[in-house]
């Protein structure tokens, strides 16, 4: 399942790394560098999922999650961070579908994690949930 992706991060060059990635899996990437961005653009266009940095000025990855979830409490989010265990970062601890640490292997993460998230987003047409039901029915 392919998605509209909202990448937000301070350091463009992992953004841009990312964004490369996700593209080749035929997603649709739109690119931010701070939280006010990203705010913005979740105003106008609609995401099936958000990736956010943690640590950026004025905004962090914390307080936007929060922000969109009083805006959209449905949305996905992933949080990447290169202090995942030095400060405790988890799923439960920030609000955030699925926590990364940066790493060698973070694109192997981000890859998973799209994927697995997107799957088990709710169907939006009638044909989908009758769908869904049908399976959870047996």
């Amino acid at each position: 399942m392919h998605g509209r992706i909202l990448l937000v991060d301070d350091n463009v060059s992992g953004s841009t790394a990312r964004k490369t990635v996700l593209e080749e899996l035929g997603h649709k990437i739109h690119m931010t560098c701070s939280g006010v961005e990203a705010l913005e653009q979740f105003a106008q266009y609609k995401f099936d999922l958000v990736v956010t940095d943690y640590k950026m000025p004025r905004m962090d990855g914390l307080e936007l999650i929060g922000r969109l979830r009083k805006l959209q409490p449905e949305i996905l989010i992933i949080l990447v961070s290169g202090f995942v265990d030095a400060l405790g970062l988890s799923e439960a601890t920030t609000g955030a579908d699925a926590v990364i640490q940066k790493s060698a292997n973070e694109v192997t993460h981000l890859v998973r994690s799209v994927t697995r998230l997107l799957r088990r987003k709710k169907p939006a047409t009638a044909e989908g949930r009758a769908l869904k039901a049908k399976r959870q029915a047996g």
